[in-house]
């Protein structure tokens, strides 16, 4: 007997409701087939089966507050849990039954996506219909808002049908496709989908917290059109059905440019792409910074020549003994860590109408890769050594180049610290990482002509910007922050006697 429990709900996240169970006691189900949905007062976090078998028991209903860890269900494992549907075919036909095994077939799920995500873009099938796959054998890969997200095979055998195409939109838990197991699966038939099960006759219960929401919105069920099971409503139809009631409320918003009239012989040379989830949510977020924070950026100037002949002096050593090569991110890191110790609020967030300070520092490390703009970020950074810190930088970039990125690893961050100069941005205001209230963004490496000690002399220059959010940060604290990350790196030392 395999035991189901209640996943991690997220940070600061003790408990959830149980919003609706897809499965009843004696139902069949596959690994990773969704079981049931909890619903938190943030996000709604799926729970897939962690075993093949059959669903005995449900320990916590619909509506019932649940913490994390806490038991929801049993399944039976294994392929002979659940017993097969009688037959009202005669029993000759038990005796050309063939093997379990033989030929099953075996349905392709989306995965778990993350917190909070309920969809996915199929972005690309690596196999096609009739193909041989082994198990564990990457199948296709999704693309959400968030990450790429790789399909492996739920077993060995050859695919027979695929219901979601490149460019289709799926829901977490929905079916992709389905394949055929065993030696025989070539020869099997794909089997005939399921009809729909009919709305329950009596009146549907709408998830807890989307009653909730209405209640305190002063808003009717009527006027929200439910998408979960039976028409229920969910959390996210409410805030939907509140989008466009404030939508309609407000001013109206400017209207969107209309293209002007494309020649026939320039519209026969476009190319028109669908923009990933990915890239929808980037615009999304920045431009929901722009509305809501009041930022502001400042700007400076450091002088490279110290971090530069430190880092060419010790940087053969280091990589020797550290296995890591020594870059400029880490001396970044490290003077924001001790910028934001003197300046706090640059490290804190606005809730509401309280300043949350944070007393620890999460690094954000944006970096660009072929989906799009990424942030992962590096936990306590401020307690890192200069080794540890460029070890984590390599491997939390490779991880985002490969689109291997968990949420987890993106959320939670304090401050970012933005380098555009590594694609020879000479200045620029990098925009806020919301809820964030700094970012720093560095830039291009340039040998300038300086007036030093009434000399001209070449030194090799960077711009420096902090853009911040001026209902928490005054200028006062911004430019004393940069001011301290330049002392910093024109004088390393001061990082080692924290000055």
């Amino acid at each position: 007997m395999t035991e189901v429990r209640v996943p991690t709900l997220g940070e600061s996240v003790s408990e959830a409701t149980v919003a609706t169970w897809f499965k009843k006691p004696g139902d069949t189900v596959a690994v990773d087939e969704m079981l049931c949905e909890l619903e938190t007062d943030k996000v709604t976090v799926e729970v897939p089966s962690p075993v093949a078998g059959t669903l005995t028991e449900i320990v916590a209903n619909e509506g019932d507050t649940v913490g994390v860890d806490a038991l929801l269900a049993q399944v039976s494992e294994g392929a002979g849990a659940a017993a097969a549907p009688a037959a009202a075919a005669a029993p000759a036909a038990a005796a050309t039954e063939a093997p379990a095994d033989a030929g099953a077939s075996v349905d392709i799920m989306v995965p778990t996506l993350g917190e909070s995500v309920t969809e996915a873009t199929v972005s690309t099938w690596y196999k096609k219909v009739g193909e041989s796959v082994a198990q564990d054998e990457m199948l296709c890969e999704l693309e959400t808002d968030k990450v790429s997200v790789e399909v492996p095979a739920p077993a060995s055998g050859v695919i027979t049908e695929i219901l979601a195409d490149e460019g289709a939109t799926v829901e977490a838990g929905g079916k992709l496709g389905v394949m055929s197991s065993g030696s025989g699966a070539a020869a099997a038939a794909p089997a005939t989908a399921p009809a729909p099960a009919a709305a329950s006759s009596g009146d549907v219960k709408n998830a807890p917290s989307a009653e909730k929401m209405m209640a305190e919105k002063g808003i009717s069920a009527s006027a929200v059109t439910g998408t979960g099971r039976d028409g229920r409503i969910m959390k996210e139809d409410v805030q939907k059905a509140l989008a466009a009631g404030n939508t309609a409320a407000a001013a109206p918003a400017p209207a969107a440019i209309p293209r002007a009239p494309v020649p026939a012989d320039d519209a026969a040379r476009e190319e028109r792409v669908k923009m990933t989830k990915l890239r929808q949510t980037i615009a999304k977020r920045l431009k929901d910074s722009q509305n809501t924070a009041a930022m502001l950026t400042t700007y400076n100037e450091v002088d490279m020549t110290e971090t530069m002949a430190l880092r060419k002096e010790y940087k053969d050593l280091f990589e020797k003994k550290h296995g890591v090569r020594l870059g400029f991110m880490s001396f970044f890191t490290k003077a924001c860590c001790h910028a934001l110790k003197e300046v706090p609020e640059v490290n804190a967030e606005i809730d509401g109408t309280d300043i949350v300070y944070k007393n620890f520092v999460h690094m954000g490390i944006a970096a660009g890769t072929p989906q799009g703009l990424v942030v992962p970020v590096i936990r306590d950074a401020d307690a890192m050594s200069f080794a540890e810190i460029e070890k984590a930088i390599a491997e939390k970039g490779k991880r985002a180049r490969d689109g291997k990125l968990s949420m987890a690893e993106m959320q939670g961050g304090t401050f970012t610290i933005s380098n555009g100069g590594v694609y020879g941005s000479l200045m620029s205001s990098p925009i806020l990482n919301p809820p964030q209230s700094g970012i720093l963004g560095m830039h291009k490496i340039q040998d300038r002509p300086m007036a030093i000690n009434g000399q001209v002399v070449i030194r090799p220059m960077m711009y420096l910007a902090l853009s911040y959010d001026h209902r928490i940060v005054d200028g006062k604290g911004a430019v004393t922050f940069l001011v301290r990350v330049k002392e910093a790196l024109e004088d390393p030392r001061r990082l080692l006697m924290d000055l």
